[in-house]
C-alpha cells in the first residue's frame, strides 16, 4: 500500500539527466476489458518519442506478468537508463495520463494520499453492528457485534398490562430490547475505532435507526460523521467499499470547495491567503505556505534559481538576479508541491472548481 515514506522517496528522485516517464490509469475492469485497457495505455505512449523505447518496454512487461488486474488503479515511474521502475496499484482508479519530467509526477498521489486517507464505515440495524476501516481504498480490519433478538411480536393478541402476545407491553420490550442492542453497538463502536486514525466516518442503514444510534456515539465519532446511506446488513465487503468512496468523494467536494471559498475570501480581505501562481510561488520561497491548492491537471513552466532555489512564474525571458543562475523547468508547479511538503505544508489538488480556475488555478493558505 502506497504510504507517506514512498511519496517522500519520488520527492527527493531525480534522474540525474535522464527524463522520468509518469504514467497514472484506470485500470477498472468493471468499466472495460483487460485488453481495452492495454490499448489504451499504448495509445497514451505512443507519442512519447524513442528515447523511451525501454521504459514501454518495462510497462508492457508489467501489465502482461505482474500486475494484479484486481485492482481498479495503477501509478508507474519509469527511467531505464537509471534502472529505476516503480509500479504502485491501488484500489482506486486515477485519471489516464502520462507525464515526462526530470523529476517523477506526484501531484495526483499527493491528492490521493489525502483524498481517500483512513475512513470508517458502521451499518447498523436494531440487532447488530459491523464495523470497517478502510485506507486508501483498502480494507484495513473489520468486526461485528450480534445483540439479542427482537421479537417482532403479534399486535393486539394479548394484554396490555402482561404484553404476553404483543400489545403494548410487547411493543415496549421489542423497543427496549433494540435500545439495548444500540447501546451495546455503539459502545462497540467506540472499541474498534478508539486506537484508528479515521478521519472520516460513514453510518449504513434505515434513517430512523441510524439517528438513534449516531446519538449514541461517542462526541469524538460523531464528530468524524461525513454521511450516511442506506444498505442492506448482509451486503458485501465490495459493495460497503464502492458506496463509501462514492460518499466520500461528494464529502470532500464540498469539503473542497469551502477551503477554496475561504482562501479567495481571506485573499481578497488582505489575510492569510495568496491567490495566482507568482504570488504563491513568492509565498513557498518564503515558507510561509500552510495549504497548497491547485486545480487538478494544472502544470506551467517556470524558472528555478540553481542556488536559492526560487521560484518564478514563465514569462519568456530568462530572469535575472544578481548572483543567481536560474534553470527553465517544464513544470514549475511540481516544483512548488515538492518544496511544499519539504516545508512541512500540505497540498491539495482540486478538481472542477470552477472559482479556483478563474483565480489562475493556484493559490495558497498561508502560516502568517
Amino acid at each position: 500500500m502506497f504510504n507517506q515514506e514512498q511519496l517522500q522517496a519520488l520527492l527527493s528522485y531525480a534522474g540525474n539527466g535522464a527524463d522520468i516517464l509518469s504514467l497514472y490509469l484506470d485500470t477498472d475492469l468493471t468499466q472495460e476489458s483487460k485488453d481495452a485497457v492495454r490499448l489504451r495505455v499504448r495509445s497514451l505512449l505512443k507519442d512519447v518519442g524513442p528515447e523511451f523505447k525501454d521504459d514501454l518496454e518495462a510497462i508492457e512487461r508489467y501489465l502482461a506478468y505482474e500486475f494484479d488486474w484486481m485492482r481498479p488503479g495503477l501509478v508507474i515511474f519509469s527511467c531505464a537508463p537509471q534502472a529505476f521502475f516503480e509500479a504502485y496499484p491501488t484500489n482506486v482508479a486515477f485519471r489516464n495520463r502520462v507525464r515526462i519530467g526530470a523529476k517523477p509526477y506526484v501531484k495526483p498521489l499527493t491528492h490521493f494520499l489525502d483524498f481517500y486517507a483512513h475512513y470508517g464505515v458502521i451499518m447498523v440495524d436494531r440487532v447488530g453492528a459491523r464495523f470497517f476501516e478502510f485506507h486508501l481504498g483498502e480494507l484495513l480490519d473489520n468486526a461485528g457485534f450480534m445483540g439479542e433478538e427482537v421479537r417482532k411480536l403479534k399486535r393486539g393478541g394479548g394484554s396490555a398490562a402482561t404484553g404476553m402476545r404483543g400489545g403494548v407491553g410487547g411493543a415496549e420490550r421489542e423497543e427496549e430490547a433494540a435500545q439495548r442492542n444500540l447501546r451495546q453497538a455503539a459502545a462497540e463502536a467506540h472499541k474498534f475505532f478508539a486506537h484508528k486514525d479515521i478521519r472520516r466516518l460513514f453510518l449504513a442503514g434505515t434513517a430512523e435507526t441510524v439517528s438513534q444510534f449516531r446519538d449514541l456515539l461517542p462526541k469524538q465519532l460523531q464528530s468524524c460523521i461525513a454521511g450516511t446511506f442506506a444498505l442492506d446488513m448482509n451486503a458485501g465487503e465490495h459493495e460497503v467499499r464502492q458506496r463509501a468512496l462514492t460518499l466520500l468523494q461528494e464529502a470532500n467536494t464540498e469539503r473542497e470547495n469551502k477551503l477554496v471559498a475561504n482562501m479567495i475570501t481571506a485573499a481578497a480581505k488582505g489575510g492569510n491567503a495568496i491567490i495566482g501562481l507568482a504570488g504563491t510561488l513568492q509565498a513557498i520561497g518564503e515558507g510561509r505556505v500552510q495549504t497548497l491548492i491547485i486545480s487538478d491537471g494544472y502544470r506551467t513552466p517556470g524558472y528555478r534559481g540553481l542556488h536559492t532555489g526560487m521560484m518564478l512564474s514563465f514569462n519568456g525571458h530568462e530572469p535575472e538576479l544578481a548572483g543567481e543562475e536560474f534553470v527553465e523547468v517544464d513544470d514549475i508547479v511540481e516544483e512548488a508541491i515538492a518544496r511544499t511538503l519539504e516545508q512541512g505544508g500540505h497540498v491539495e489538488i482540486i478538481s472542477g472548481n470552477e472559482d479556483l480556475e478563474m483565480i489562475g488555478r493556484i493559490g495558497a493558505l498561508l502560516r502568517y
